[in-house]
């Protein structure tokens, strides 16, 4: 078993305090975005034997099990994180994992560079991610009735937000939505930049179901997407709620902590909140548009005090343990390989003491105990 040492990523959204809260330690004054945990190859975690990557790549089955490796090959399949949002993340949405295939290749015919900013495939593979609270914590995820979207519109009192209204009422739903995103994304800059302007003071106005896209439009001011994520349902999770996000699923987080884990992909289509570039058509091709309730998860009993956070993803399954004070050897052993996650309380596994964000990685097969009293999250993969 290996204590990890993980990379904390400050992108520009993350919070300034969230994460330091979570360590015990003075926060920095700089924003802390995502802790990675994993063999992600921009930021693989550190042990004492190399980093994670290193450790996979020199013996795969040993450290990964033969039936993980014959399912998704010599690679950790997925990324665990703990995300620390301060302000609005892009829009965005992932695509399958035959788009991911068919995206990929075609990038790679036509030699985009795979650094290039209007590079929409970094790899063949699909990203469903599931995200659980460990604050509250606000997201957009999915679309809203076209009906509802129309009532926010109009209550704005814009003129020109009025013909979206009407196209979200007058049409059948998936359609209508297709062509309200897509008038927004296509509109003039200049001119949708007036539009956003007047719709974020309306919005300010209002307060109530109208205030997210408020703090939405004061982090980006003038953009489209701001008219766009109202298309979408903003969720509030409780502390141990949880989303998951498949294919085609736009989605955006706004503010709070949480657990996130992903399969191991950097595939992201924009749709706004962003200066990075927004691939329009293609992002048509891969956006589902589906309305209807983003479906909160709550996890589910399963053996042994484990709690499991059911979604259809193989190449990930993450739950938690909630130990009471006086646990003693609570057997986490597994054949698959598992990463553990402090985020409360102190829980010893192994020779390795975890306090909240702390981790450490487990062998497939490897003989693990927990105890301690405090929140232990377990990521692995299902077989």
């Amino acid at each position: 078993m290996d204590r990890l040492d993980n990379t904390i990523r400050p992108y520009a959204w993350g919070s300034t305090t969230a994460i330091p809260h979570l360590l015990g330690v003075e926060p920095s004054g700089e924003p802390q975005a995502e802790m990675w945990m994993g063999a992600h190859p921009g930021a693989p975690s550190r042990t004492g034997r190399g980093t994670l990557a290193e450790v996979i790549d020199a013996d795969p089955e040993r450290e990964l099990g033969a039936k993980t490796v014959a399912r998704f090959g010599p690679h950790l399949p997925f990324l665990l994180k703990i995300l620390a949002a301060g302000g609005p993340l892009s829009l965005q949405v992932h695509p399958d994992l035959e788009q991911a295939r068919q995206g990929y290749a075609d990038e790679e015919r036509r030699g985009v560079p795979l650094d290039a900013p209007h590079r929409n495939y970094r790899d063949a593979n699909h990203k469903p991610e599931l995200v659980c609270a460990l604050t509250e914590f606000d997201g957009l995820c999915g679309f809203r009735e076209p009906n509802r979207a129309a009532d926010l519109f109009d209550a704005l009192g814009v003129d020109s937000l009025k013909p979206y209204a009407d196209l979200l009422r007058a049409r059948p739903s998936d359609a209508a939505l297709r062509e309200v995103l897509t008038a927004i994304l296509t509109a003039d800059r200049e001119e949708m930049a007036d539009t956003v302007a007047e719709a974020a003071a309306a919005c300010a106005r209002l307060g109530g179901d109208h205030a997210p896209y408020a703090d939405i439009a004061r982090h980006y001011p003038g953009d489209p997407g701001v008219l766009a994520a109202m298309l979408l349902n903003h969720v509030r999770l409780q502390p141990g709620e949880a989303l998951f996000l498949g294919a085609g699923v736009p989605h955006a987080y706004l503010n709070g902590l949480s657990v996130e884990i992903m399969a191991n992909s950097d595939n992201v289509l924009r749709c706004g909140l962003t200066p990075k570039h927004v691939d329009v058509p293609e992002l048509l091709r891969i956006v589902r548009f589906e309305a209807g309730d983003p479906g909160i998860l709550r996890p589910e009993a399963a053996a042994d005090g484990e709690e499991v956070y059911d979604t259809p993803a193989d190449e990930f399954r993450l739950s938690r343990y909630v130990l009471p004070e006086g646990t003693t050897g609570h057997d986490l052993t597994l054949d698959t390989p598992q990463i553990l996650l402090c985020t409360a309380g102190s829980v010893r596994t192994g020779e390795h003491e975890l306090t909240p964000g702390q981790s450490a990685f487990v062998p497939a097969g490897e003989k693990a105990e927990a105890s301690g009293a405090g929140t232990l999250f377990r990521a692995t993969v299902v077989v």
